[in-house]
């Protein structure tokens, strides 16, 4: 089997590829290099980014949890004005686990509720709502920080960062913005729980990644 650019063309599709084969249009081997490269820094984001997601899923729940004395917090959005629009996402989760045909749970539905919701609950529209209890979830932020759109801007850009990583689109053009997102993402883990960035950090290969793709791609 040869591995080169009609290959990757065929399996990824040529509009996928057009990037990587354009920047290097005399260098077939350094396109595909690249491209392997940016499944390497992909690959390597998956630790920080799944503990981003588990740890916020987590810490809003018991917010909720608190704010409401229930454990079906959401049974209060269909009944609360400025919430109703969030039962749409409980409907689709509840739905996804009856067609698995097992039971609903309170527990069952947080776990199949996607990032997209619980970043959603930081948006401007429940700042009225829910940022009172919500900004609780975040007890290790500065407190002359500690506003509604210095926990959303960030956590709306992990989300579109995350996507472009899980549908498998190209991340690996500025390795320093890259890195500079990896950085943002620890200090919002550690907004939650101020012992888990490091952690991570030794659970995690994604520095070593970085020096490894500068290597391979002779990039400063």
């Amino acid at each position: 089997m040869e591995i080169n650019k009609n290959f990757f063309e065929k399996v990824f599709s040529t509009k996928r590829m057009e990037r990587y084969f354009a920047l290097y249009p005399n260098d077939e081997a350094r396109a595909i290099k690249h491209y392997e490269c940016n499944l390497m820094l992909s690959e390597s984001l998956y630790t920080s980014l799944s503990v981003l997601e588990v740890t916020l899923r987590n810490a809003l729940c018991r917010e909720l949890e608190t704010m409401t004395g229930r454990e079906d917090w959401y049974a209060i959005f269909p009944s609360t004005p400025g919430l109703r629009s969030l039962n749409k996402y409980i409907t689709e989760a509840a739905q996804h686990i009856s067609a698995r045909h097992e039971q609903i749970t309170p527990s069952k539905i947080v776990a199949e509720l996607t990032l997209g919701f619980w970043v959603s609950l930081l948006n401007s529209e429940y700042e009225r709502t829910l940022w009172q209890a919500l900004r609780r979830a975040f007890p290790y932020m500065p407190r002359q920080e500690r506003k509604r759109r210095n926990v959303s801007a960030p956590l709306n850009l992990f989300r579109r960062f995350r996507n472009r990583i899980f549908h498998n689109e190209s991340i690996c053009w500025n390795l320093n913005r890259v890195e500079e997102i990896h950085a943002e993402i620890l200090k919002v883990i550690g907004w939650m729980n101020s012992d888990l960035p490091e952690w991570v950090r030794e659970q995690e290969h994604f520095s070593h990644v970085c020096r490894e793709i500068r290597n391979q791609m002779e990039w400063k």
